[in-house]
């Protein structure tokens, strides 16, 4: 039997005496920095604080406000032997990640990556240099390029026509289709096939696509959920949890097997091209499910790619690239985007208000047809402000990514020693009072001139007022990615479906859930009615 929280304390409780006097010990000569730490609870040797061990998901993050609440914007915890710092308060955030970017633009280092085989660096874990740099560089200049978007428009375009496809299936069958699960898994197969398109250059049958997801979903919610043990004590927590470990590298093996004949057809299509393959050459074919090759893919970048010395990337490292790419922009994307249409049936004048510019934009362009990318982009203000609000009051993670203090810094009055785990409460930002109108509130207005947030900067630069990107030199490098896809997949869902509320109950957009995302608790059900005008166009 595995071993359990309870356990593996008691297991690890004799040596607790004595590492309580070895900390004293050590940070004796450090007390003035210690002394001016932010405030946070009772810490317990080895384990840190309590907060780990009782709680989880949803419960994490609301015992945290409660903590902050009591001690303040600014709180210290520990996990192991891993200090955090965690920041509600907009300003002081702004004031790490935007005024003393370069200080605050590292990840921590675990020890527990090296032992558990997780060192590939993607740019979301590489540390603050030229490494990071160069992954973040290539994924900006050759996908969130508008340049380069506008190469995966039939990609986006074939992906939202089998989306309205399914979710009119939906609608005929009374809104209940076990096949296709809730309306937030819909979402999710839909922004995954299209990343997987963007991906690897094709478009895969949707067996394949659900396979290499279930792979995919399989090895980030256990890394998720089973992994955390590994902070504490690694070294001894590595042989007691040596289960864990062999699962990990089943399933990485899984995605690898999946990954590596798309990264190879992508190879070889590169050599064709280049001359270095006959051009009587058949191209490469996944199975017979493949409708289309794409000109551009994020593998094609990544095997362009030369690091130190000239050398390509490994496979492992093009693993990890590949799946940082698939994971970074669906959940979060689905996630938004069933907030936005929970809020929609929810409050049905905001929605027909949404409907009206869309009618109205199509007429002034002359089009018959779905919303074009250039209409969303271009013509479409309220649009903007529903997805707007919508990231602002539902934000898909309440955190961003840990950041890591490259140096002593002073903020709010504390010391943040160097090395310093630190994090940021996205989503109390979005619903300071101070900074918003009665900001419980889902009025998209407040974007609209003469609002509230009328002008949001929702990058930080100038301030924070909501940062569902994050901000400073670690913002998500999606951003361009993720805001059109939902502007384009919202409008388009409005265009060909009344999304109503189910009768009898009540659509909560108040209950949360921690998944990889921070989900509605009740899933989203809705009566999903087309539009006569729309029955057509999507073909």
């Amino acid at each position: 039997m595995e071993l359990t929280w309870p356990l593996l304390a008691a297991l690890l409780l004799p040596i607790f005496s004595f590492l309580l006097l070895l900390s004293s010990t050590k940070n004796s000569g450090k007390g003035a920095i210690h002394r001016r730490l932010p405030p946070g609870p009772t810490v317990v040797p080895v384990l840190g604080n309590l907060l780990w061990v009782r709680n989880h998901g949803i419960d994490i993050l609301r015992a945290m406000r409660r903590l902050h609440a009591r001690h303040g914007p600014m709180l210290t915890l520990r996990m192991g032997s891993r200090l955090e710092v965690t920041v509600s308060d907009r300003r002081l955030a702004h004031a790490a990640l935007v005024e003393r970017g370069a200080a605050m633009a590292d990840r921590p280092g675990f020890a527990s990556r090296d032992l558990l085989g997780l060192n590939a660096a993607t740019i979301s874990t590489s540390r603050y240099g030229p490494l990071w740099r160069l992954f973040r560089r290539n994924f900006v200049a050759e996908v969130a390029n508008p340049a380069r978007l506008r190469l995966f428009a039939p990609a986006r375009a074939a992906v939202l026509a089998e989306l309205i496809d399914k979710l009119r299936l939906r609608s005929e069958d009374g809104g209940e289709d076990q096949e296709q699960g809730t309306i937030l898994e819909t979402f999710q197969y839909a922004m995954f096939r299209l990343l997987v398109a963007m991906c690897f250059g094709e478009r895969l049958g949707e067996r394949a696509v659900r396979d290499i997801a279930a792979a995919q979903r399989d090895l980030l919610m256990y890394s998720s959920t089973k992994v955390r043990v590994f902070a504490f004590l690694p070294a001894v927590t590595t042989r007691l949890f040596r289960g864990r470990l062999r699962a990990m590298i089943a399933m990485r093996q899984r995605l690898k097997g999946m990954y590596m004949p798309l990264i190879h057809a992508r190879m070889e299509r590169k050599k064709k091209l280049a001359g270095a393959v006959p051009p009587s050459a058949e191209p490469p074919h996944q199975d017979d499910e493949t409708t289309t090759t794409l000109p551009h893919s994020y593998v094609d970048t990544l095997l362009d790619i030369r690091l130190d010395g000239g050398r390509p990337l490994t496979e492992d490292e093009m693993i990890a690239l590949c799946s940082e790419f698939l994971n970074g922009g669906t959940d979060t994307t689905s996630t938004a985007m069933q907030w936005i249409m929970a809020e929609l049936v929810k409050n049905p004048a905001i929605q027909d208000k949404l409907h009206d510019e869309i009618q109205s934009t199509m007429a002034s362009t002359g089009s018959d047809n779905h919303i074009s990318e250039e209409d969303v982009q271009h013509a479409m203000p309220y649009l903007r402000a529903v997805v707007l609000e919508g990231l602002r009051r539902h934000p898909p993670g309440h955190m961003v990514l840990p950041h890591a203090a490259a140096e002593d810094m002073e903020l709010g009055g504390y010391v943040i020693p160097k090395g310093t785990t630190v994090n940021f409460m996205v989503a109390d930002m979005g619903m300071d009072e101070r900074a918003w109108d009665r900001p419980g509130e889902f009025t998209p207005e407040r974007f609209m001139p003469g609002g509230d947030g009328e002008g949001v900067d929702i990058t930080g630069t100038r301030e924070i007022r909501m940062m569902p990107f994050g901000a400073g030199r670690r913002i998500c490098p999606g951003l361009n990615v993720a805001t059109l896809h939902l502007e384009y997949f919202v409008a388009n869902l409005v265009r060909a479906f009344e999304w109503r509320g189910v009768e009898g109950e009540e659509v909560d957009v108040d209950g949360e859930k921690a998944e990889f995302t921070i989900v509605m608790a009740k899933p989203l059900r809705a009566r999903i009615v087309p539009r006569a005008a729309a029955s057509q166009c999507y073909s």
